[in-house]
Formats: structure tokens, C-alpha cells, sequence
């Protein structure tokens, strides 16, 4: 099979600003076994946006650039698809707000959190080859799938600051998602999973924690052409409020968003993606805009 049909099934979950506000069309969809795929990404967050949105800052207003590289490798578990990704991004950028009504500001570079995902298609993408995966794109099915995502604490972070772009805690996220065909040239795609949090405990010392937050988001994808694809993309989260040394903070999210993106595959392995977000419903933080591009090598 040609390389741009392995193009348009490439997962592209990047490391992005925030924890539930991420929109990834596509991530359940399976790739031939021992399929390598390099992806670097630029992406500009503007608004209501902080690298930890569990901060206790209100009146945010940031423009920080990220930088990201990520590596994944399609793999074979248990005879199904499965692919294991690991991510990391740099990110340098101005945040100002209030803490407890006092202005602060500070500027930021350096790498944030190391993320590593393990995905697995549970039905209708067993393991395959090339030869196989043109058929199920000639003839889509209704796949289910689950997956695993661990943030590591392995951003900079400095614990005197209120604002800095590692976390200082391990996160994890496991979900479950589907695909269906609804027809031809048509794909629906929905994920619902929970973020869990670790403490801080090392928050200008005090100890902070947040309660698990419950995201679900939904795409609607049209292949436009062999080479094409684009897609209407949704989410809704809720949960993640804070505390501080057991001091409950008034912070609960439920916040939704809307994007749209695009994928065209080019010659001999390459590709890009561009992709566009913003905040629809802004009850506690995420008013912000996202743009980001992306190019993909895959071999």
C-alpha cells in the first residue's frame, strides 16, 4: 500500500496546553504493525490558558508558543493494534493574572511535562499489514478502543513561583473511545475518559490537590480525498476542582469547546495538519484560542 494511505490514519495526540480541553481527531484509528511516525508541532495558545489549569490565578491573560516532538511506534498486543507514543514539549511564553487579588506576571521557556500513551483497538483492528489496513479503509467497521495516558512530573518547576510550566505531579488518563462508519467518505468518532491527578505538595509551600476530571469529546471526520482529510471537532469536561491545604477553592470546570482540522498527506512519508479551537462554554478558565500546525514523517 501506498505510504499516504498509512499517512491518513496517522494518530496525532499531541501534548497540548491543557489536561481535558485537548481535541485529537483520529487517535483510535489503527496503523500497519511496526509503523513509525515523527511528528513536530508549533502550536500558540492565546486567552484565558496557563500550563496548569488547576493554578489559583483569575483575569488570565497569556500568549505562550509551544514546541512539540513525538514519537510513535505501532506495536502488536495480544493480536490487536495497539501503538505506544511518547511526547515532549517546550514551551516559552507571557502569563499575568491575579493571585488572591495581587497582579503577577512572569515569562516562560523551558520543556514541560514528558507524556507517554498506550493505545489498543479492543474490536475491528486486529494487528495488520499494509495490505490489510487498505482494506478496512476501503471498507471502514465500527472499532472500539482504550487507552492509557501518563504525564510525568519531569516539566521545569520551580516551587516559590504560582506560575511555571511543569505540574509537579503525576497525572493519568485512561478512556475508552469509538469510531463508526455512518457513511461513505464518513466517520463519526467519540472518547470519553477521566483525568486523575496526583498532589503538589510543593506548592509555595503548600500542598495542592484537584479532583478528577471527566471529559468526553466527539469528531466528525470526512476523507475528502485518498490524500484528505478534515474534521468538526467538540468536547465537554467537568470536575478538577482545587484545594489548597484542604481549603477548598471555588474553581469547579465545565467548560466545552469547538475546532476544526485538517490533514493532507504528501509524497514519500510526509504530511501536515493544521488545526484551529476555541471555548464556547467558559464557566471556570479555557476562554482561549488554539492554533497549531504540524508536520509528520512517517517510515
Amino acid at each position: 500500500m501506498r505510504v499516504f494511505a498509512v499517512l491518513l490514519t496517522i494518530n496525532l495526540a499531541l501534548a497540548s496546553a491543557s489536561y481535558a480541553q485537548e481535541l485529537n481527531p483520529r487517535v483510535y484509528w489503527p496503523l500497519p504493525k511496526d509503523t513509525n511516525v515523527l511528528v513536530f508541532s508549533y502550536q500558540n495558545s492565546s486567552g484565558d490558558v496557563v500550563t496548569d489549569p488547576s493554578l489559583p490565578l483569575t483575569g488570565v491573560d497569556s500568549d505562550i508558543d509551544f514546541l512539540s516532538a513525538s514519537y510513535q511506534r505501532t506495536l502488536s498486543l495480544f493480536g490487536r493494534s495497539a501503538n505506544l507514543q511518547l511526547s515532549l514539549p517546550y514551551s516559552e511564553g507571557r502569563t499575568e493574572g491575579l493571585v488572591e487579588g495581587e497582579y503577577r506576571r512572569r515569562d516562560t521557556a523551558g520543556f514541560g511535562d514528558a507524556r507517554l500513551r498506550l493505545s489498543i483497538n479492543l474490536k475491528g483492528a486486529p494487528s495488520m499489514d499494509r495490505a490489510q489496513l487498505r482494506e478496512l479503509v476501503q471498507n471502514p467497521k465500527t472499532i472500539v478502543g482504550g487507552s492509557l495516558l501518563v504525564q510525568a512530573p519531569s516539566g521545569e518547576y520551580d516551587p516559590d513561583r504560582f506560575i511555571n510550566i511543569g505540574t509537579n505531579r503525576w497525572s493519568v488518563k485512561p478512556a475508552i473511545g469509538m469510531i463508526w462508519p455512518i457513511r461513505s467518505g464518513w466517520l463519526f468518532e467519540a472518547e470519553a475518559g477521566v483525568w486523575l491527578f496526583g498532589d503538589n505538595d510543593e506548592f509555595v509551600g503548600q500542598t495542592r490537590e484537584q479532583d478528577a476530571i471527566v471529559s468526553t469529546e466527539v469528531h466528525l471526520i470526512r476523507l475528502i480525498t485518498p490524500r484528505v482529510w478534515a474534521s468538526l471537532d467538540g468536547n465537554y469536561y467537568t470536575g478538577g476542582r482545587t484545594s489548597i491545604d484542604g481549603n477548598q477553592r471555588a474553581d469547579l470546570q465545565r467548560n466545552a469547546r469547538m475546532g476544526v482540522t485538517l490533514y493532507v498527506a504528501l509524497k514519500g512519508g510526509h504530511a501536515v495538519r493544521g488545526s484551529y479551537s476555541s471555548g464556547v462554554v467558559t464557566e471556570s478558565g479555557g476562554d482561549y484560542e488554539i492554533i497549531n500546525i504540524s508536520y509528520v514523517y512517517a517510515w
